[in-house]
């Protein structure tokens, strides 16, 4: 499993179990009866036990550790199968759409959101069209017993437009003593985890508080949909389908958590590599599914529709940003926007010049390497970069660590050009001509600049203090 996490939360070898080398301890917890002693013995099967001063043993309860125990922890993140919490697996959703069958009055609405990369992905391994894939998806997961499937690049459209927004309030307060480009994209929670728990409160002012269109999706699932169809947050089991394990981090974070509901905006992330292999637990032939079709009556654009974005294969953050930046801060409109690779194919820059020489200078960063070098500029007070669009993993998003890998004899390189072929093969549209997207700001959030537009949009970072004595960690 560790293999499916990107490069910037493996700094070393973790594929073992737990230990205290590296700094992840949570102990038995031992309930203490005033004026009682007693002792903890293990039984041959590494079970614990409790002794009592009259010698009777009682099992004490395992430790589990979930991926909230590990974001809350300065240590690392390792493959131990336990780690991962059990809402993160395909097996949960078995479980609630068993449940939803075993029971007629109180059933929770599913909702599953594909990811437009996790898609293109499966498209290349079945040898089919973006849109054969996505009308197949959705006639595999109603016939599991989904009630509706959706796509992320709608949620992305308010990603993007955020991003836009905030980057240009940025840039005109840049001269104040609140200058803080510049602006890193935070849609990649491997990035965001390994600057919270590496860098700390140094980095983080730099990051964009706009959530990731996971996250995003989460709230308008929740709470837009749940509208609609007449559902309180918890009533909805929200699904998403995802590139990258790295991803279910980011749904387990606390910031991403309805106290009053008591559930999560996204309640498991399943990857492309747990897809297929959910497919082959069914015995169902993926090419053989019908092609029904798209949820459209309350998203996914208002039609059944696919639509992209240009740019980069995550999203395209550099390339909307920089274009919409050029002309609300310039006047300038740019078309075919031309990047220059500098170092690495994973490491690019573009240039907005005028007659004052250049104004604007955006990057993509992609890869652990280009990103510690983007942070070294920043603590040196030496990057050039008005706005980084950052992913963890080499080529981004379109190559994560869940993504389906090439069969036996074929080369990984061939298969990611058929994936971004594949991804870039639908309709681009910009995300502000989207007229859905217009009237879930209006009807929706109230506008663009209100309180329930930062609380569904925006969120926050948390510094992880690094601690000295793994062993003093306390629970």
């Amino acid at each position: 499993m560790a293999a499916g996490f990107s490069s910037v939360l493996k700094l070393s070898d973790l594929n073992d179990f737990i230990t205290p080398s590296q700094e992840c301890i949570k102990p038995i917890k031992v309930e203490k009866k005033e004026g009682k002693t007693g002792s903890i013995k293990i039984g041959n099967d590494g079970d614990y036990f409790s002794v009592s001063e009259d010698g009777k043993t009682s099992r004490l309860e395992k430790a589990k550790i979930s991926l909230t125990d590990c974001l809350a922890c300065s240590g690392c993140i390792t493959s131990a199968e336990s780690i991962l919490i059990t809402q993160q697996s395909q097996d949960e959703i078995y479980r609630v759409l068993a449940e939803n069958s075993q029971s007629k009055d109180n059933q929770k609405t599913v909702v599953v959101s594909v990811s437009p990369q996790a898609r293109a992905s499966l498209a290349a391994k079945y040898n089919l069209s973006v849109m054969e894939t996505a009308q197949k998806l959705t006639a595999f997961f109603k016939k599991l017993g989904i009630h509706y499937v959706f796509d992320t690049t709608f949620s992305r459209c308010f990603s993007l437009l955020e991003n836009q927004k905030e980057f240009v309030h940025r840039y005109l307060a840049k001269d104040t003593q609140n200058d803080s480009l510049p602006m890193l994209t935070s849609a990649c929670p491997g990035w965001i985890c390994y600057a919270e728990k590496t860098h700390g409160d140094y980095i983080l002012p730099y990051i964009s508080t706009t959530k990731s269109p996971q996250q995003i999706m989460g709230s308008i699932v929740k709470d837009y949909l749940g509208s609609k169809i007449n559902r309180k947050p918890n009533e909805i089991y929200h699904v998403t389908v995802m590139p990258c394990y790295d991803k279910k981090l980011e749904a387990s974070r606390s910031d991403f958590y309805q106290d009053l509901y008591r559930t999560r905006d996204v309640d498991c992330v399943v990857t492309t590599i747990e897809v297929d292999l959910m497919l082959e637990k069914e015995g169902i032939s993926f090419v053989d599914l019908p092609n029904e079709k798209l949820d459209s009556e309350f998203l996914n654009y208002g039609s059944e529709e696919l639509i992209g974005h240009s740019g980069s294969a995550s999203g395209g953050y550099c390339e909307y940003v920089f274009s919409y930046a050029a002309f609300h801060l310039f006047g300038k409109k740019v078309e075919n926007l031309q990047f220059k690779t500098l170092r690495n194919r994973d490491f690019r820059e573009i240039t907005l010049e005028t007659e004052e020489g250049i104004v604007l200078k955006f990057a993509i960063a992609n890869g652990f390497r280009n990103i510690q070098n983007i942070i070294q500029k920043i603590k040196r007070k030496k990057c050039p970069y008005h706005f980084v669009e950052i992913m963890a993993c080499p080529s981004g998003c379109i190559n994560g660590g869940a993504q389906i890998r090439p069969e036996d004899g074929k080369m990984q390189n061939e298969l990611l050009d058929r994936v971004k072929e594949l991804y870039r093969s639908v309709k681009m549209e910009q995300p502000e001509e989207n007229e859905l997207v217009e009237t879930l700001y209006s009807d929706w959030l109230g506008g663009t600049d209100t309180l329930k537009c930062q609380q569904m949009l925006h969120t926050k970072y948390h510094a992880v203090e690094k601690m000295k004595n793994a062993l003093a960690i306390k629970w």
